[in-house]
């Protein structure tokens, strides 16, 4: 009996041993909150090399100190540092995101060819009034001031396509905004309707170079961040009633 009794703790020794030398955790999508697997987790430290399994679970070698990277090809990998070995939650975000069922753009134009259009249809605007360089080549060499430039700039015609040239430009910069930040997209992110929905993209409408620039990540974690301010607060940004605005003038 003794002797089965050193061997059942030996036992206990050696198995607890040896899951010190490992570490355990679980993968989330960042966003969604769901378990993601197939990613490749490598110990740097040793060059070991495991992916986790269909429950997002994993499991692998590693001491206190040790680097881990967490790698998958939708996703930014991350890293991790080794503390103790209580299980970890590793939460990754996509370095892309894919939408399912929902549509980003919902207008048959695009706002490139709508301006394409335009032009055509102003076409003296960007034609013979447009702004040319005021520097000209005369054939006989050297550099002269363009007579056709210098006109269109003082004259009552070039200072007016001058400034239907600026307005077609900002109507161009809302329908790039419009064809992004769609009905479409908003109300699926947020499920707001009818007038709240109208009132939540009056409010939060984005600017048109973070529209341009913006990642589909970036632009929709945006507009949850946005909601979630809109839900705290409906009435922010919300204009004072134009009586009132009146009667404090006066």
């Amino acid at each position: 009996m003794k002797f089965w009794f050193v061997l059942l703790l030996v036992c206990l020794s050696v198995r607890g041993f040896s899951q010190e030398k490992s570490i355990a955790g679980i993968v989330f999508d960042k966003l969604s909150q769901d378990r993601i697997a197939k990613i490749n987790v490598v110990n740097t430290n040793t060059g070991l090399s495991v992916y986790n399994n269909l429950n997002g679970v994993f499991t692998i070698d590693a001491q206190p100190g040790d680097i881990l990277i967490f790698k998958r090809t939708e996703y930014i990998s991350d890293t991790i540092k080794v503390q103790n070995f209580i299980p970890i939650a590793v939460y990754m975000a996509r370095s892309s995101i894919t939408l399912k069922e929902v549509t980003i753009r919902d207008t048959a134009l695009t706002p490139e060819k709508k301006l394409a259009a335009t032009k055509r249809e102003y076409s003296k605007v960007y034609g013979s009034l447009a702004n040319h360089d005021l520097l000209s080549m005369p054939s006989y060499g050297g550099a002269g001031l363009s007579i056709d430039a210098l006109y269109n700039i003082f004259s009552r015609s070039g200072k007016n396509a001058k400034r239907l040239r600026e307005r077609i430009d900002q109507d161009y910069h809302q329908d790039v905004i419009d064809y992004r930040f769609n009905r479409t997209l908003v109300q699926n992110i947020t499920g707001l309707k009818d007038k709240k929905l109208v009132d939540f993209m009056q409010k939060y409408r984005p600017g048109y170079f973070f529209v341009l620039n913006a990642t589909d990540y970036e632009f929709i974690t945006s507009i949850k961040t946005n909601y979630k301010r809109y839900l705290r607060n409906p009435k922010a940004y919300t204009l004072a009633p134009l009586h009132a605005a009146k009667e404090e003038e006066e």
